[in-house]
């Protein structure tokens, strides 16, 4: 039995002593662990609070700052293409209030009139019920003695609500309460009142317009004493040349709009805020990347004064490719003859035309105008109708044929110094479909020198596949549709320009294959094209055949004290495409262009010692006269293109007016398109030779 109990006695010391070790070892491993952790602290310690010292006593500044930024910044100004300023900015002082947290109506009421003695306002704008309010704010006492015992009763009764009872007390305001407030009472209430109007915690304007040097002070002086009132300068802008060019320059929200709701996910998925003055149309709208300022950046510091941290800067300077005296004088034209117009016969429709004066080289926009003329009240009144350069398609006519004579020439169905019959042409079940006049024999030169329509239809039916026999059924293959719009998309025809605005029209294209309807393509009386892209496919005639972005930013600039000093870079022409027709095609289009000025259908719409090239356009169009949705009058509408000099061109116009005249009893058409050319093409040779 002894053996036995010195055996397990054995045992327990060995196992004692095993477990002694285990606790020891770990005992060891975590003094290790503690002694590195220790170490990795320490030099963690040592790189914060030495190596790194700076840089984290900056970063617990940084959020331990109050930082704000200013309202706003003055915009980059807008030039003309020869450095003149066109739109600029004007400081403009302001005095607003912003609602302290916590403050009552005893207290902003006493604000007010401490305000009204510093300022000076209209306060006539305030109505009488607005009056009535202040007095009942200003009066609590006696406004609660106008409400009868029976009233509370009812009040107590939920009978009557709380707003019930606020508006009797203004009801009950008599003219002698009233009568009881001088000037400084009227002010105050107005002044109340602005502070009061909108979102509560919002900044409300309280003066914006003619304030005076002595009010500003007055106001800074007394921050302290007038919480929740201070002022700023704001801008705004202004526009040297008055109208001119003013819609297409676009225009900027206020201060006090800020961002428009229309723009609002817009702006602020590029991190805009809400209140932030916002280009919301047009060039200001377009280029709002470069035109907005930097916003100034500052510290409040615990007295409650400010500390600039960032200064900020006005928005870039752009340079436009307009030349403001050419606009201001084809805006001038164009009011002219819009009124001049209706004074011909068959004018009833008609009110509205379009110029466009471009580099065909470059793209450069020279001057875009349109105007519009509403009779109102006995007289004419005309507005800015620019805008409708690139948003109003029209059937542009025999303008277009250029573009089909490259259709003919690309397909084979045309070749050079071809001749053909003018003579009218009859398909079954259609009307006779002729040229203005019967042309004889005429070549591919004499078709656009003289714009015959039958030379394009037998073109056009060639084109489809088609035989002609007088008076039977034609039929074209439906993908010479898609021949001719492909050749004119080429040209600019039925495609976005790419101008620099933010809408462009594309125009309209039928669905139809007829046969009939080929034939009207080819003469421009099916498709629609704006007044852009017809100067585009004028300008890519003059220039040997490159389509070339029109385009109104020229340059940018930095902002400097000295102008346009610090050049950031400047527009280079955008090719979009080559025509895929050979020189030699080219050339002879050209050339009948040339021929139509020399003694042909474009004669006297550009002076002839210019030496230009060009054509005109005559379609029939179809408009709805009694706004009932259906089209019900035909009318006829102008287009003219030209480009200068023919031999080295420099210079395109292109003239368009919608509608000039009717089918009524008498065939007068009136020459307004021809009388804008020659005006609008002379000024620029005027400036420019």
């Amino acid at each position: 039995m002894k053996k036995k109990y010195k055996r397990i006695y054995n045992i327990n010391i060995n196992k004692n002593k095993d477990i002694k070790e285990i606790v020891e070892k770990r005992y060891y491993i975590l003094i290790g662990l503690i002694l590195v952790i220790m170490i990795v602290l320490g030099v963690n310690l040592f790189v914060v609070q030495i190596i790194n010292h700076d840089f984290y006593v900056n970063k617990v500044e940084q959020l331990s700052q109050n930082i704000v930024t200013s309202s706003s910044t003055p915009r980059g100004r807008i030039y003309d293409r020869n450095g003149k300023i066109i739109v600029d900015n004007k400081a403009v002082k302001v005095i607003y209030y912003k609602k302290p947290s916590g403050v009552t109506i005893k207290e902003e009421i006493a604000t007010a009139y401490k305000v009204a003695e510093m300022i000076s306002l209209d306060y006539k704008k305030l109505d009488e019920e607005e009056l009535r309010k202040f007095w009942v704010l200003n009066n609590a006492e006696l406004a609660k003695e106008k409400i009868t015992e029976e009233e509370w009763q009812l009040l107590d009764e939920r009978k009557l609500t709380s707003d019930d009872i606020d508006n009797l007390k203004i009801e009950r305001v008599t003219e002698e309460e009233l009568a009881s407030f001088d000037e400084n009472d009227h002010l105050a209430a107005y002044i109340y009142y602005l502070m009061n109007i909108g979102y509560s915690f919002d900044e409300k304007v309280i003066k914006k317009e003619n304030v005076t040097d002595k009010e500003y002070a007055l106001i800074a002086e007394n921050v302290n004493n007038i919480k929740g009132f201070d002022v700023r300068l704001d801008w705004e802008r202004v526009y040297p040349y008055g109208d001119v060019f003013r819609t297409i320059l676009g225009t900027v929200s206020t201060s006090e709009s800020g961002i428009p709701y229309e723009l609002k996910d817009y702006y602020l998925d590029l991190g805009y805020e809400l209140n932030d003055r916002v280009g919301t149309s047009y060039l200001e709208y377009q280029y709002e990347s470069l035109l907005k300022g930097e916003k100034t950046v500052y510290q409040i510091l615990d007295d409650g004064t400010r500390k600039i941290i960032d200064e900020g800067s006005r928005g870039k300077d752009i340079v436009l490719t307009i030349d403001i005296e050419l606009q201001k004088a084809i805006e001038e034209v164009l009011t002219e003859e819009v009124v001049n117009g209706k004074s011909y016969p068959n004018t009833k429709y008609y009110n509205r035309s379009f110029a466009i004066i471009s580099d065909p080289n470059t793209g450069e926009i020279l001057a875009m105008a349109g105007k519009q003329v509403v009779e109102k009240d006995g007289e004419y009144k005309v507005y800015d109708y620019t805008p409708g350069i690139v948003t109003t398609p029209v059937t542009a006519g025999s303008i277009v044929k250029g573009a089909s004579h490259a259709v003919g020439y690309k397909t084979g169905a045309l070749k050079i110094g071809e001749r053909r019959d003018d003579s009218c042409i009859k398909i079954a079940n259609t009307p006779l479909k002729c040229s203005w006049t019967t042309l004889g024999i005429v070549d591919d030169i004499g078709a656009l020198k003289y714009s015959s329509n039958v030379f394009q239809f037998h073109t056009a039916i060639k084109v489809g596949g088609g035989v002609y026999r007088y008076n039977e059924e034609l039929n074209i293959n439906p993908e010479a549709f898609d021949i001719y719009r492909n050749t004119f998309k080429e040209f600019g025809l039925g495609v976005k320009t790419g101008i620099d605005l933010p809408v462009e029209s594309l125009g309209y294209t039928s669905d139809s294959t007829l046969a009939g309807h080929l034939l009207d393509f080819s003469i421009g009386q099916f498709d629609t094209y704006t007044p852009i892209q017809l100067s585009q496919y004028i300008n890519t005639i003059a220039n040997g055949g490159y389509r070339i972005k029109p385009h109104l930013l020229k340059a940018v600039y930095n902002p400097t004290k000295d102008g346009l000093t610090d050049l950031l870079y400047e527009v280079k022409p955008t090719i979009l495409n080559k025509i895929t027709l050979e020189d030699k095609y080219l050339d002879r289009i050209k050339l009948g262009f040339r021929e139509g000025v020399v003694s042909g259908i474009a004669a006297n719409y550009v002076n002839s010692k210019y030496n230009p090239a060009a054509k005109t356009g005559t379609s029939e169009s179809f408009i709805d006269t009694d706004g009932d949705g259906i089209v019900d009058t035909e009318t006829m509408s102008n287009t003219f293109g030209a480009y200068a000099p023919y031999d080295n061109p420099e210079v395109s116009f292109v003239i368009v007016s919608p509608d000039i005249y009717y089918h009524d009893t008498s065939t007068s058409r009136a020459p307004i398109n021809r009388i804008i050319s020659n005006r609008i093409s002379q000024k620029y040779f005027e400036i420019y030779k």
